[in-house]
C-alpha cells in the first residue's frame, strides 16, 4: 500500500556533506511523524533525527547540529541534510514515518536503507 525509497547515500570524505531523501508513494493521505535511523553491524539501531506534524525536531546529541530533517508536503518526501560529516556517522540510514492512509489509518512503515561511508 505504500512504499518508501531511501536515496542520496554514498562515500563521502570527513567534513563533507550528503543530502538523503526519503519518498513515499502509494495510497498516501499524508506524512505524519517522520524520523531516521542508522545501524552499524553489531550496535542497535539508534535514532538520528525525528519531526512531528506538528513541527517539533528532535536531534540525538551526538549530531552537534550538522544535520537538518525536513519534509516536503507536495512531494511526500523527507530529506536529512546532513553537513560535517565524520567517520563514525558511517552506518546504513532508515527513514521511517507515521503515514495517514487515504482510508484514515495511521499505519509506520520504514524504508530499506541507505550506505554512508564518511572515510578519506
Amino acid at each position: 500500500q505504500v512504499q518508501l525509497v531511501e536515496s542520496g547515500g554514498g562515500l563521502v570524505q570527513p567534513g563533507g556533506s550528503l543530502r538523503l531523501t526519503c519518498a513515499a508513494s502509494g495510497r498516501i493521505w499524508s506524512i505524519q511523524n517522520m524520523a531516521w535511523y542508522r545501524q552499524v553491524p553489531g550496535k542497535d539501531r539508534e535514532l538520528v533525527a525525528s519531526g512531528t506534524s506538528g513541527g517539533t525536531t528532535y536531534y540525538a546529541d551526538s549530531i552537534d547540529g550538522r544535520f537538518t530533517i525536513s519534509r516536503e508536503h507536495g512531494k511526500n518526501t523527507v530529506d536529512l541534510q546532513m553537513h560535517s560529516l565524520r567517520p563514525e556517522d558511517t552506518a546504513v540510514y532508515f527513514c521511517n514515518l507515521d503515514i495517514r492512509t487515504v482510508w484514515n489509518r495511521v499505519e509506520n512503515y520504514w524504508g530499506q536503507g541507505t550506505q554512508v561511508t564518511v572515510s578519506s
